[in-house]
């Protein structure tokens, strides 16, 4: 435990942090250029489901004359 005391005669008690804790397998595999964390996937992932949304309201808009099915 962390103790501090302030200008003012408070004092402050901070926790110690424990120590990190990382999987051998999963070490080994950040190591290599193929491992992908859950950031970057899910970055991906909602690239291209913008893309697919764009795609989509340009052929509602080519098929229909709407944007998105009619609404506007």
């Amino acid at each position: 435990m962390t103790v501090t005391i302030e200008d003012g005669g408070r004092t402050n008690m901070y926790a110690t942090e424990p120590q990190m804790y990382i999987d051998p397998k999963v070490e080994e595999a950040m190591q290599s250029e193929v491992y992908e964390t859950h950031n970057e996937s899910a970055e991906k992932l909602n690239g291209r489901l913008a893309m697919l949304g764009i795609v989509s309201a340009f052929l509602s808009y080519a098929f229909t004359g709407k944007l998105f099915f009619g609404v506007w």
